[in-house]
């Protein structure tokens, strides 16, 4: 596979008729360097260029966050903090390569910043997600790597990596046993995944089949147990499966706020019964695992 032709097509996207006015209002951004806090919100200070809030505006809607740029503060549908924090204490990358699939607009990368990795590379073919990333790499001035590619692509990608990170990825892959193996491919010949994913509670090996949709999002294919997920992960060639944690989502984590158009999670749940989605299946859970590819 070309992935510098791949690249140099998907650039193209950047001229979409919706990305290039975002694009244009990045450009006009002043110069300068500014103080990075690396905390539960991604903080800038320092002195503001004039337009900022107006053009974090155009780029809703924010999913992932939260960052605080000088006087405006983006409320990021999730409060991916939540999430961050808690698997920091399962993991430590300090001059490690690292990939994170998935990555939105970078705010786990921006947060991984503090081990000091040899290298980070995010994976996402979202031009928009690579916009706010680019928005707010310019205050940071890091030196992630953002690549508008997918998970199908991390196997042919120029570097194998010691730790890739995969967040609310799995479900929406019609073949997870695939993508589980994409991973495999994608690290080096020891190296380690932190994946998380839905999960149904049960002791047998099996998983919820959603008819059109679970909690109103079309593309979730698999919700399995921890066990049939732990047979995907032994199938792709994985040798070590440890769960980390365990958690449900709640409106703490994940709600609307003015960043954001539509629905969140309020929406997608049973107004009567929050333990439920409104198709009536069990309300998101997650489980977050390590994945081993060989003993150390």
């Amino acid at each position: 596979m070309d992935l510098q032709e791949l690249r140099m097509q998907r650039e193209k996207w950047m001229s979409w008729k919706n990305i290039a006015p975002l694009r244009e209002a990045l450009s006009s951004l002043e110069d300068g360097s500014w103080d990075v806090k690396l905390g539960d919100e991604v903080k800038i200070s320092g002195k503001a260029p004039n337009n900022i809030e107006e053009v974090a505006k155009l780029m809703m809607p924010w999913r992932k966050g939260p960052f605080e740029l000088f006087d405006t503060y983006i409320d990021s549908e999730w409060k991916s903090n939540i999430k961050y924090n808690l698997l920091r204490r399962h993991f430590s990358l300090k001059d490690k390569r690292v990939a994170d699939i998935g990555c939105n607009n970078g705010y786990y990368m921006f947060r991984m910043q503090e081990d000091k990795p040899k290298l980070l590379v995010g994976f996402d073919p979202s031009p928009l997600y690579k916009t706010q990333f680019d928005f707010i790499n310019h205050f940071v001035k890091s030196e992630i790597v953002y690549e508008l590619l997918g998970v199908e692509h991390l196997e042919f990608y120029e570097e194998k990596f010691d730790t890739i990170f995969c967040l609310g990825v799995l479900y929406h892959r019609s073949d997870p046993v695939a993508m589980l193996k994409s991973l495999y491919k994608g690290l080096d010949k020891q190296g380690e995944v932190i994946l998380d994913t839905f999960y149904i509670e049960g002791d047998d090996e099996m998983c919820l089949c959603p008819e059109s949709s679970y909690s109103k999002i079309p593309n979730i294919y698999f919700v399995p147990t921890i066990k049939a997920l732990k047979n995907w992960c032994i199938r792709a060639g994985f040798i070590g499966f440890e769960v980390l944690e365990t958690s449900k989502t709640d409106a703490n984590e994940q709600r609307k706020t003015p960043w954001i158009d539509g629905q969140s999670l309020e929406d997608f749940l049973d107004e009567k019964d929050n333990s439920k989605t409104v198709e009536g299946y069990p309300a998101p859970a997650r489980v977050y695992v390590k994945l081993i590819k060989d003993k150390r």
